[in-house]
């Protein structure tokens, strides 16, 4: 491994200094002004940093890997000391091609999706680096899916978070507690509603890189966070393991490869050496290979200890008591000459029990209640007026403050909270009330439901019903005053064109119909006068499926007449009620004005006589 500063950063007291000395050594010497500007530094490794306005924790704080990235910048070439057959230097700063590949589409997809949060796929980088390597130097296929899974520790409260299994063993095998997984390690709790389908192929798999990628983007751009922002950004970083060590790190990484970096083949990319979790006492963390059993081995028979006869009787045998024959008279004491008796090992001390901690403010929870959310509607593509309120109460009616509650919205919808999420988590306030971020209409109408849940802790919930209505308008008017006139046999010359509102707003993309109707008391369809072409150019005199643009404008293709004279009406009407009546008049054109022709009197013919 290329010389850096310091060889691990670990989560022992007793390295912290060192730890502490070479975050900021490298970030003073290869990261200008973004890893410790405001973030500060270190005051005790693995300390963790201040919660961050987040929800939950995407890692469950698992181990990662502590190697600090080079002093030298990537190098574009591969390293002179690996061997044409053997893995390329981690120090060249090389990303396995697929996994490479996977974070710049990450970036790609939410620079359309979510283009106020700026991700740089360089973060992405960091944090797969930090977490597994790279998915363990590129161990993938070509679909972008680990070869073998790569599994953090047991979350069992053993050194580590106590997190009791949340997906059966779906995702980690572990049907006892959960566990980290795939590429971006992210428990299964996290990844059930966190979770991405990045390549297309209508699944959500943690163990691919392009699906984790692009969960850890969309996870990194919640909360209408703004990561060009380094608060943002620090907050984000922080919500995926909350720990300074871990910020410190993943900063300096991302610079790092913000320096430039290249592309190597899958599975040349080394793996880092140290953990978070080395040399600390706790449990390492298992290798990717298979999850490990939930339940504990059994434990061996102890075979009995044989019992010393040392009597000094008459052979007969000796008392044992796992010491000296204390007769001494020729008969062994109280041996009778069958053998020693053994005397069992002295039960071990109980360890005292720990204290019961107080319960924490989740804990008093028993039910969640409405605190006076009003209807929920809103029409197609618009913002929900009315929030989602919900108050934590105690068995007794007691409000409960400082108490994550978790929105999730479900059903058949396109639906979102403010920023593109499903799902949004909220902390009481002193009166115990979460208010939910505002609520944005998708395209789909019909309703769709916003469950309301108590984070950590299985208490009653409240379920909210809301209702997407298609678009509407109120008003239509021409946006021209010029006569619609045709002569028989003839075309319209202008082309009817209209504007909808609704509340005095633009209405965009809202539907219309536009029928030639017999009268105004009539709305029947008229099969005489003028009338529109369809796609063969034969006479149609309804036309449906019409929609306004994003202007609210609609214009109606051209007109036609028939040899019928006289005066029509063509109707328009939209979702919503609007409804306008345009007059057509067909009729001859009228002849020039001027003077009559005056009729011409033939002259008397004779014949002359002699």
């Amino acid at each position: 491994m290329a010389a850096h500063f310091g060889r691990r950063l670990r989560k022992g007291a007793a390295t912290t200094a060192v730890a502490a000395a070479a975050v900021a050594a490298l970030s003073a010497s290869q990261a200008p002004g973004a890893a410790g500007e405001e973030h500060g530094r270190q005051t005790a490794a693995g300390a963790a940093a201040p919660t961050p306005d987040s929800d939950g924790n995407a890692t469950g704080n698992s181990p990662y890997y502590t190697d600090l990235p080079p002093l030298n910048s990537p190098s574009p070439s591969p390293s002179s000391s690996a061997g044409p057959s053997g893995p390329v230097s981690r120090a060249e700063g090389g990303i396995p091609a697929t996994v490479l590949d996977a974070y710049k589409k990450a970036e790609a997809d939410l620079r359309t999706a979510k283009p106020g949060c700026n991700l740089p796929w360089q973060l992405l980088a960091a944090i797969g680096n930090v977490e597994s390597g790279q998915a363990r130097g590129g161990q993938v296929d070509a679909g972008g899916t680990t070869l073998r899974r790569i599994l953090g520790p047991q979350l069992d409260g053993n050194g580590f978070a106590l997190i009791a299994d949340t997906d059966g063993g779906a995702y980690d095998g572990n049907s006892a507690y959960d566990q980290a997984i795939g590429p971006m390690q992210f428990i299964p709790s996290t990844w059930a509603w966190a979770g991405r389908d990045g390549n297309g192929d209508g699944k959500k798999d943690p163990n691919n890189v392009y699906d984790a990628a692009l969960a850890a983007g969309h996870y990194l751009c919640r909360n209408g966070w703004d990561l060009s922002h380094e608060a943002d950004l620090h907050r984000a970083i922080l919500s995926y393991n909350n720990s300074q060590d871990y910020l410190d790190l993943v900063l300096n990484w991302m610079e790092y490869y913000r320096k430039g970096t290249h592309s190597i083949p899958d599975g040349t990319g080394g793996v880092p050496e140290h953990r978070s979790d080395t040399d600390s006492g706790l449990p390492m963390s298992p290798l990717p290979t298979h999850p490990p059993t939930t339940e504990p081995a059994p434990k061996p028979d102890r075979p009995g200890k044989p019992g010393k006869d040392d009597g000094k009787g008459d052979g007969k045998g000796g008392h044992d008591n796992g010491g000296h024959d204390n007769g001494g008279n020729g008969n062994g004491g109280n041996g009778n000459g069958n053998g020693g008796h053994e005397t069992p090992d002295p039960k071990p001390p109980t360890p005292p029990v720990p204290p019961t901690p107080p319960p924490s403010n989740t804990d008093l929870v028993d039910h969640l209640e409405d605190a006076g959310t009003g209807k929920l509607t809103a029409m197609a593509g618009d913002a929900f007026t009315e929030r989602i309120s919900a108050r934590a109460e105690t068995k007794v009616g007691k409000s409960v403050a400082k108490v994550r509650l978790r929105f999730t919205i479900t059903g058949g919808t396109d639906a979102t909270f403010t920023g593109g999420e499903t799902v949004a988590t909220v902390a009481t306030d002193a009166k115990g009330v979460a208010l939910a971020p505002a609520l944005q209409a998708g395209e789909k109408t019909g309703d769709f439901k916003v469950t309301v849940s108590v984070v950590g802790r299985p208490a009653k919930g409240v379920d909210y019903t809301a209702t997407v209505t298609a678009r509407a308008a109120d008003t239509l008017a021409r946006t021209s005053d010029t006569p619609l006139t045709c002569a028989p046999g003839g075309e319209f010359a202008d082309q009817v064109e209209v504007k909808a509102t609704y509340l005095g707003t633009v209405a965009d993309k809202v539907a219309a119909t536009a029928t030639l109707v017999k009268s105004a008391a009539d709305a029947t369809e008229n099969d005489k006068g003028p009338y529109f072409k369809d796609a063969d150019g034969k006479p149609v005199r309804t036309l449906t499926t019409l929609a306004t643009d994003d202007k609210g404008l609609l214009t109606l293709p051209k007109l036609y007449a028939d040899d019928t004279a006289g005066t029509f009406l063509l109707r328009i009407t939209t979702t919503g009620g609007a409804t306008l009546t345009v007059e057509l008049k067909v009729a001859p054109a009228e002849s020039p004005a001027g003077p009559s022709p005056t009729p011409t009197t033939p002259s008397p013919t004779g014949s002359a006589s002699s």
